[in-house]
């Protein structure tokens, strides 16, 4: 079942990639959404797909050289059926 993910990754997350990472490994599993820095240190992003895949994405990222996430917030939103991609948002 598709479902839609709004997360909040804290901890070393900023100047090492996790945004370049995060559109590689969401591509490469066949998630849709987005990802963008906030101003107080976090990275935030809505992934959508099967949630075994959505908690697959987040194993992977913390298994990332560089990154250290050390708090992983997330709620579930609706799914957007027209989303077809992920985008880096600035």
């Amino acid at each position: 079942m598709m479902v839609r993910e709004h997360i909040y990754f804290s901890g070393e997350v900023q100047g090492v990639g996790f945004r370049f990472r995060a559109s590689m490994i969401a591509n490469e599993l066949g998630l849709t959404g987005w990802c963008r820095n906030l101003y107080d240190g976090r990275v935030e992003c809505e992934l959508q797909g099967e949630q075994s895949v959505i908690n697959r994405f987040i194993v992977r990222m913390r298994n990332e050289g560089w990154i250290d996430i050390t708090n992983v917030e997330m709620h579930e939103m609706p799914v957007d059926s027209r989303e077809k991609g992920f985008n880096i948002t600035y």
